[in-house]
């Protein structure tokens, strides 16, 4: 299983490098276009999302445009779990450079059951809303705590018609791509 997984990064990794990153935002807008219209997005009042790296559907200027509506959650790595802190602005951001990414460095979110809805990143998805990650888990172990609708984002290259799983897995309720 985990050498299948193995593989499908591999293969997403080899397709995302067909793409500059200016391409990869402009496909971004085609999946925030979707999301906008969501009925289960426009009725949330609090969303985790997380704060994109390169190759990955962009989120910045979703998060930037949306924080003003809705309060906006981020992840950040602890140990080997995802904790919760309140979006605040981009300067309460910094760099974990053991993962190469950004996340918050406010204080633990307090109230993650009032977190309506998780958009989701992923390595791969499959069309009955399996996702495929970094291999760490995070996601798997937080989003089983939490009462939100699930929604991953990705590039339609990054969607399959089956990937492997197994029952730590959490399933997406809904895969959104570009296409």
């Amino acid at each position: 299983m985990m050498n299948q997984k193995s593989k499908i990064r591999a293969e997403v990794k080899r397709l995302k490098m067909l793409h500059t990153e200016e391409d990869l935002r402009q496909r971004s807008k085609q999946v925030w276009a979707q999301i906008e219209t969501n009925p289960r997005f426009r009725q949330a009042k609090v969303v985790l999302m997380y704060w994109s790296m390169p190759g990955e559907v962009y989120t910045h200027d979703f998060i930037r445009f949306y924080c003003n509506e809705k309060t906006i959650i981020l992840p950040a790595v602890e140990g080997d779990r995802l904790r919760l802190a309140l979006y605040e602005g981009e300067q309460f951001l910094k760099k974990n450079v053991f993962m190469n990414f950004f996340e918050p460095q406010g204080n633990v979110y307090s109230k993650p059951q009032t977190i309506e809805l998780a958009i989701v990143p992923g390595i791969a998805f499959d069309r009955s809303h399996h996702r495929v990650g970094w291999g760490r888990g995070y996601y798997d172990r937080l989003l089983p705590q939490l009462n939100t609708c699930n929604i991953g984002v990705c590039f339609d290259f990054q969607l399959f018609d089956s990937i492997p799983y197994d029952k730590n897995d959490v399933v997406m309720d809904e895969v959104v791509s570009d296409q």
